[in-house]
């Protein structure tokens, strides 16, 4: 709705006073801006008057502010927490999996060991992965994942790519029982690499080590000689390693030199071996010869055919007065 005549501002009114005033404000603001444009008066005054308001103004903004900053710290703290969960949850997996790579690098360099062994060596060897280790005071045995189905027998010896581990004492369908050369009940024919001494290496309650009670009081046996395998008794091939003299002292009989010696095969770490299918031949006194007599129904005993063959010599019958010839198996001509 307009304004009424008496309503309006003076500041426009029709009146000869109010075009005056009119006059003079916009005179005065040219001043002004004129003055300003060239002496900077008002900017100046500006300036100082940011001074004084600015506190105002920043004590207006505190609430605003003070939420936000609320607001992120809530949120920074969250995503800190969050990212330094998967950062340990990284670094856990990290590890597992450096842990599991030295494992498998460990694995792969037991492996290459033993297929160096067996293509240094020549021999018909089966490889075999270690179950199950019983390593008590009165037996110190190991059992392996292979059986009589994958032709394992009984006496094998079993070797890892350091020495011999034992040999096979029981076997099953699907596995096996080996007998370690630190058993109690093992004897093992062994020979000092450096001398060419034999002797008989015996298992240990201990577990750890090897006993040789037998050892002449005149033999040359020092600290860190080499035992190997001598290949008596036709179970254990030649020329395998077998242990390390640690200590060489008198027995508690006093009639021979005992030494202890730590086996050179890893009994308790090796989680592959090797089973050894190539035994040494049997070493040892010949089989005694068949008995020669008279049979029981004191027929006359045949001519040995080994002596004299039976195309060139007739046989002729004994005479009672030459019994031991008879009884001898040389023929009478």
């Amino acid at each position: 709705m307009p304004l009424a005549r008496e309503e309006s501002s003076p500041l426009f009114a029709g009146t000869a006073a109010g075009t005056l005033r009119l006059i003079f404000y916009l005179a005065l603001a040219m001043v002004l801006m004129v003055l300003d444009h060239r002496n900077g008066w008002l900017w100046r005054l500006r300036y100082a008057t940011s001074i004084v308001v600015e506190p105002v103004y920043r004590l207006a903004s505190l609430p605003a502010d003070g939420m936000h900053a609320l607001g992120v710290a809530f949120a920074d703290r969250r995503m800190l927490t969050e990212q330094n969960q998967r950062l340990r949850e990284d670094l856990l997996l990290a590890n597992a999996k450096l842990n599991r790579m030295s494992a498998v690098a460990e694995q792969n360099q037991r492996l290459k060991e033993l297929l160096d062994t067996q293509r240094s060596l020549g021999l018909h060897v089966q490889m075999a992965r270690v179950i199950g280790i019983d390593l008590g005071a009165y037996r110190h045995l190991m059992m392996i994942n292979l059986g009589a189905r994958d032709g394992v027998k009984t006496g094998q010896p079993v070797i890892d790519a350091h020495g011999v581990m034992g040999q096979v004492v029981d076997v099953l369908p699907n596995s096996a029982t080996v007998m370690l050369v630190t058993d109690p009940d093992q004897a093992l024919p062994v020979v000092i690499e450096r001398t060419g001494l034999r002797t008989v290496a015996y298992g240990s309650r201990s577990g750890e080590q090897l006993t040789l009670p037998t050892i002449p009081m005149a033999a040359d046996v020092r600290v860190g000689d080499k035992l190997l395998t001598s290949g008596l008794g036709g179970r254990f091939p030649q020329g395998f390693p077998v242990g390390e003299i640690r200590s060489v002292g008198p027995a508690p009989t006093g009639m021979f030199l005992e030494a202890h010696a730590m086996p050179s095969a890893d009994l308790d770490r090796s989680d592959e071996v090797l089973l050894l299918h190539d035994l040494a031949e049997p070493v040892g006194p010949p089989p005694p010869p068949p008995s020669a007599g008279p049979p029981a129904d004191g027929a006359p005993a045949p001519a040995s055919t080994a002596a004299v063959p039976h195309a060139s010599v007739p046989t002729v019958p004994t005479s009672p007065a030459k019994p031991k010839a008879a009884q001898a198996g040389v023929p009478q001509t």
